[in-house]
């Protein structure tokens, strides 16, 4: 099985899907972890800054389930490097990665491949965590970012046939005003941060990790990749 993008959403699906047991988990990220990573990703602390996100999360997987075998790729996915893993072996493909056209040829490769896929829409600047839904991808409405995916998918040919987690919540749109005070720790502002939180990043991670275990729960898979 494999999960690309490392990141608010990613980071949590891959963890999910590691304390349920799933065997094999092919891991691909390329972004190392930074200082504006800590407010949302599983990856992101003080003792992992500077480090490959991919090799930061098969450690947390292999702590979590050491019997897991765990392939790290620390490359960044796209049209021009789509030969970074064989597709043929995976039970389950879980796309977390925001770069369109990488998403697109990501999600294309699965369906030419026959294998089931799994898709994060955008998380950005939400801050209902309750608004996440899953459908096909036919069927999402709402985010930006999943009508830019089905106009790609279009293109090649693709209408249905990829499950997509999404929100019903409109991306907020900035806004003026004094920040709320959240704590200590929490630098004031003149204007909101954009409004990507660990709350709405995790459950579109939790969610994508569902969507895996219920299906090959339903087909009997035994998710020994």
């Amino acid at each position: 099985m494999a999960v690309v993008g490392l990141g608010g959403v990613g980071s949590y699906a891959a963890e999910a899907l590691a304390r349920c047991g799933i065997g094999h988990l092919v891991l691909v990220d390329g972004d190392v972890v930074v200082a504006s990573n800590l407010n949302r990703q599983l990856v992101a602390l003080h003792s992992t800054l500077g480090q490959p996100k991919v090799q930061v999360m098969a450690a947390r997987v292999k702590d979590i389930h050491p019997g897991a075998r765990v392939d790290a790729v620390f490359s960044r996915y796209g049209p021009h490097n789509r030969g970074l893993f064989e597709y043929g072996p995976f039970d389950y493909l879980v796309d977390a990665i925001d770069d369109v056209p990488a998403k697109v040829d990501l999600l294309a490769q699965a369906v030419w491949h026959g294998i089931p896929a799994v898709s994060s829409m955008g998380a950005g600047q939400r801050r209902d965590p309750t608004a996440w839904r899953v459908a096909d991808i036919s069927r999402t409405h709402t985010c930006p970012l999943a009508r830019a995916v089905r106009v790609g998918l279009r293109q090649k040919g693709i209408e249905r046939g990829i499950k997509a987690v999404f929100s019903v919540e409109p991306p907020a749109r900035g806004g003026a005003g004094p920040q709320k005070n959240l704590g200590s720790g929490f630098a004031q502002s003149r204007r909101p941060p954009l409004g990507t939180v660990p709350f709405v990043t995790g459950t579109a991670g939790l969610l994508l990790a569902s969507v895996v275990v219920q299906d090959l729960l339903a087909g009997g898979n035994d998710a020994g990749a």
